[in-house]
């Protein structure tokens, strides 16, 4: 059995995670590393404005005067990659940093693990970060979960789970 903990939007809930008066407001990350701006990662607010991931941030400032344009903090993205780390060992020793904001959890005892799931996702919730979790028998499925969860979705048939998935979903993983 396997869990995927993911961490939506993770370079932008890292920049913002000390920054509670931003939470309301449009909000878009660049890095300002790349060689040409272009934003990155966006909260719901500036998605609902109309801004886009890819572009410029004078084209998102267009659509929404409002935009709050915040550059990625790498200091704060190796703490919350620390945190998240943490809390999943608290569920296995199994553990791996798979991608930016992914982490992907093995389970040898397979009882109480959607319970386990939770308890880490509400520490997480506690710390302002946001986080959900897809649990199934194998590391892709799970990730596909976790993409689909509120906050935590188990699954054990995968194949009639993956069978009912919109494409959509596989743009976002």
């Amino acid at each position: 059995m396997f869990a995927t903990l993911l961490v939506p939007n993770f370079f932008l809930q890292a920049a913002l995670r000390h920054a509670p008066e931003l939470r309301d407001k449009a909000v878009a990350l660049i890095d300002d590393q790349a060689a040409k701006a272009v934003i990155i990662q966006l909260n719901e607010q500036a998605e609902e404005a109309g801004v886009r991931t890819g572009m410029a941030p004078s084209q998102g400032l267009a659509r929404c005067m409002q935009l709050i344009v915040r550059t990625r903090d790498r200091l704060q993205e190796r703490l919350l990659a620390e945190i998240v780390l943490q809390s999943a060992f608290t569920l296995s020793p199994d553990v791996e940093a798979t991608a930016s904001g992914v982490w992907t959890i093995q389970f040898s005892d397979t009882r109480y693990v959607a319970e386990n799931v939770l308890r880490v996702i509400d520490r997480l919730s506690e710390m302002a970060i946001r986080a959900r979790a897809g649990i199934a028998p194998t590391p892709d499925a799970s990730l596909l979960a976790a993409h689909a969860a509120m906050p935590v979705l188990k699954i054990d048939d995968a194949k009639n789970f993956l069978a009912s998935l919109p494409l959509e979903v596989l743009a976002h993983v």
